[in-house]
């Protein structure tokens, strides 16, 4: 088994958690899309982010691979957004994976943040389709490494008292 390690480093283990999800079969580019827009979110907000992107209620905004790609309603600060249910549904996953894992460390839930999340290209498998006249093409597909950090923010005097 390979030793899979996370992109961030020097963490306090007791207010930190992480999870990951190795070899996703979801594309790359939109999960990095969708990673760079939940980073940065409560928790809560972000499930219910995901959960608006599988029903298509709500778009992720799409920055960097936009070639071709329609605009969308409801965008703040890009115009252009698609519906990647694929990668939202297996990045929910992984999000749901790392609050199991805040609840096992005693972590309050309602006070968890996104500290870090991405996505990074994994391993291609290669195959053939075949073709006319005994020949075939190469049939490439890469799969995708997704890690999400969170973090228990400090209680705020606002919500204490």
């Amino acid at each position: 088994m390979p030793e899979f390690g996370y992109s961030i480093i020097d963490l306090d283990p007791e207010k930190t958690v992480k999870a990951s999800g190795r070899e996703l079969r979801i594309s790359f580019k939109h999960a990095r899309e969708v990673c760079k827009t939940i980073r940065g979110m409560r928790l809560d907000q972000a499930k219910r982010f995901l959960n608006q992107v599988i029903a298509k209620e709500r778009p992720v905004p799409f920055r960097r691979f936009i070639k071709k790609a329609g605009h969308r309603h409801g965008m703040q600060n890009s115009m252009v957004g698609k519906y990647p249910v694929k990668a939202a549904s297996g990045i929910l996953n992984v999000l749901t994976s790392a609050e199991g894992n805040a609840e096992f460390k005693g972590l309050d839930i309602d006070r968890l943040r996104i500290l870090h999340s991405s996505a990074y290209p994994g391993i291609k498998m290669r195959r053939a389709i075949p073709r006319a006249f005994g020949r075939s093409s190469p049939k490439i597909r890469t799969l995708t490494h997704v890690e999400v950090v969170l973090e228990e923010i400090p209680e705020t005097s606002e919500e204490a008292g």
